[in-house]
């Protein structure tokens, strides 16, 4: 199967703003949160699952390359996809686009893992996974299985 991808758009609205007109870095994390949100419905982890299993993907680690600054009023294209796959964790990448004149506003990367509430137990990913995203996976060295 090819790279699971969304792209969902979002307009800039006072709200998401400073007094200058700039969007506020928090806000581009809620962009790129309602991509993932909607990334991981294609992934099989979709909300009304996640409330009955209790099962959720969660966010460990964010990394987020600010790039140009977007204003009120821009209409964004977030861009998100399933970039690597582990044992115990996935990243998934996104960027932030202008269409209108294709400037890249960020670009962001975060690791997450699955997780049962209310324990917080870390769980293995989805068995499918590895036959549906094994390009994603890492190679291991000699010897030695994944991590």
């Amino acid at each position: 199967m090819s790279r699971p991808r969304i792209s969902t758009f979002e307009q800039v609205m006072f709200f998401d703003t400073d007094c200058g007109g700039v969007v506020h870095n928090i806000a581009y994390l809620r962009f790129i949160e309602t991509n993932r949100t909607h990334l991981a419905e294609l992934l099989g982890m979709g909300l009304t699952e996640m409330a009955a299993t209790h099962i959720f993907p969660v966010v460990v680690r964010t990394e987020v390359d600010y790039r140009k600054p977007a204003r009120l009023a821009d209409k964004l294209q977030v861009d998100g996809w399933l970039e690597r796959i582990e044992r115990l964790r996935f990243w998934v990448a996104f960027t932030i686009t202008r269409p209108t004149d294709g400037t890249e506003i960020l670009r962001c990367r975060q690791m997450l893992a699955v997780i049962r509430m209310p324990e917080g137990k870390p769980l293995r990913l989805p068995a499918d996974w590895a036959g549906k995203y094994g390009q994603l996976q890492p190679i291991a060295p000699a010897g030695r299985g994944m991590r």
